[in-house]
């Protein structure tokens, strides 16, 4: 038969409650019941304590009896008192006792709006703070970049041209066939109506000069490139690799940022232009299956309806997304934490930084050029 431990409730004064624990308190015993206890504590008005002079051994059970105690005079708004009670066992509950009024505190927080508010104002805030300090840091950096004395090195910026350029032609190739595939099909449906079927050159040709190409070409690179930057530079980040870095005396911006950035500025026009031919030869494939037209007519209407004006809005806004994607990536990579889950959520937000930043500048610009 298990052994319960002993405790004894007496009343020093009116109001009070004193209980003297007696004996070992561990699993190996059974459970003592902390009814008279509870209830003693309940009526009480001057205070509790609680004396472990004649404790003998002690594991979790005591902390368990303890810890009903003090939530017991808590709801009375009393202080546990401790005489001779063991060290380890007061720093336990010390600790349960932290750790129950954070969660608390969390989740009053959580149900508290103005809270709320206030914490994503301060995540706003410290975001700005770390995007202008990034871009000031960027510009600080060119005058010695073009002066030479800066740690950029250029075979840093020639691999990242091959993996920005070369290594990203199969994944650019398959989605910008595809896209000229779907121009042709929506404005096919349209323009047999009217049999004129010859302008589907024109829809095609125009649609991935001016948007699709850059567009689709941004997008791709900000989940390949974005992405990979981020991983990359926030895994140096939790290894403290930067930190040595700057304790080298190393700039961290011109060592692994600038040839990154200008590695896409320059990869993403080449690649806005592979993507526009990449998808004319798709409407070129539609237009001979579907349509009955000739690669030759199909290219011939396709040349008449493009304009060097049209080539360069194209081009003007890949260079401005290879900067954008190149700058975000960099940016998080940069601001990551220490900890694994924090180089995925700066690879996640990354990611989802270039593209707003796409959409967003690809409005502005459309605007503008119509404009001009």
């Amino acid at each position: 038969m298990l052994q319960v431990p002993a405790y004894t409730i007496s009343q020093p004064t009116p109001g009070s409650v004193h209980i003297d624990l007696k004996g070992d308190w561990t699993l190996a015993s059974a459970a003592p019941a902390p009814d008279q206890a509870l209830r003693m504590i309940a009526a009480a008005t001057a205070g509790v304590t609680v004396n472990g002079a004649a404790l003998g051994a002690w594991d979790t059970r005591l902390l368990l009896f303890l810890r009903e105690l003090a939530a017991a005079a808590d709801k009375r708004s009393l202080r546990l008192q401790n005489e001779a009670l063991p060290a380890g066992a007061l720093r336990l509950l010390e600790l349960a006792a932290q750790s129950q009024g954070k969660a608390a505190g969390h989740q009053s927080d959580r149900a508290s709006l103005l809270y709320l508010l206030g914490e994503k104002a301060i995540g706003v805030w410290q975001a700005t703070r770390d995007l202008a300090t990034f871009t000031g840091e960027i510009v600080l950096e060119l005058p010695r970049l073009c002066t030479g004395k800066s740690a950029f090195r250029m075979q840093d910026f020639l691999y990242f041209v091959q993996v920005c350029g070369v290594e990203s032609l199969p994944i650019v190739s398959l989605i910008a066939v595809l896209v000229g595939v779907i121009l042709s099909f929506v404005g096919a449906v349209q323009l047999q109506l009217f049999g004129a079927e010859i302008y589907i050159a024109n829809l095609v040709a125009l649609g991935m000069v001016m948007e699709m190409g850059a567009l689709m070409s941004g997008i791709i690179i900000a989940g390949r490139i974005g992405a990979a930057y981020a991983a990359q530079l926030g895994t140096m980040q939790t290894n403290e690799e930067i930190d040595a870095l700057r304790t080298m005396g190393i700039s961290p911006i011109a060592f692994l940022v600038l040839p990154r950035l200008f590695a896409l500025a320059v990869m993403m026009p080449l690649l806005c232009v592979y993507a526009d031919l990449m998808g004319i030869l798709g409407g070129v494939f539609i237009g001979q299956t579907v349509l009955g037209l000739s690669p030759s007519e199909f290219m011939h209407q396709a040349m008449h309806s493009v304009r060097l004006s049209h080539c360069m809005q194209g081009l003007a806004k890949s260079a401005v997304f290879g900067i954008l994607i190149g700058f975000a990536g960099c940016l998080r990579g940069m601001a990551c934490g220490r900890s694994a889950m924090a180089v995925g959520e700066a690879t996640t937000s990354a990611v989802v930084t270039s593209i707003v930043f796409i959409v967003v500048s690809d409005s502005i610009l459309t605007i503008i050029f119509n404009v001009l």
